[in-house]
């Protein structure tokens, strides 16, 4: 399915998101937390695309109908992914975390209650 989906960022993502920048911002300094935040806009951004895209991966291994798109995109430098679920009836993208590419997904999946 192609067309304009809707992209939300769950309340965890959103925090993840900030604490990246954050982090980025005092390891890095300021330009480079800026640069990030691009990066990782520009991926979310393509997320409304459709969840066909190119370097979306189901992640049934984690949680039957999760997916991840690596914001390393286009010649990107970048070390994080967006975990997200797909309600195809409302073409609604539900991020669900960001994550470093190192972290164990399984351990930072959300809580049923979540």
């Amino acid at each position: 399915m192609t067309g304009s989906w809707l992209v939300r960022l769950s309340d965890t993502a959103d925090t993840d998101f900030a604490q990246i920048l954050a982090w980025t911002e005092n390891q890095f300094g300021p330009a480079q937390a800026e640069a990030y935040e691009k990066i990782v806009r520009a991926a979310i951004r393509e997320l409304g695309q459709g969840p066909n895209i190119r370097g979306v991966r189901a992640r049934n291994d984690a949680e039957p109908g999760f997916l991840t798109l690596h914001v390393a995109r286009h010649g990107r430098r970048a070390r994080h992914f967006l975990l997200f679920r797909v309600a195809e009836q409302q073409q609604r993208i539900e991020i669900i975390r960001i994550l470093h590419d190192s972290m164990d997904l399984k351990r930072h999946l959300p809580r049923p209650e979540e």
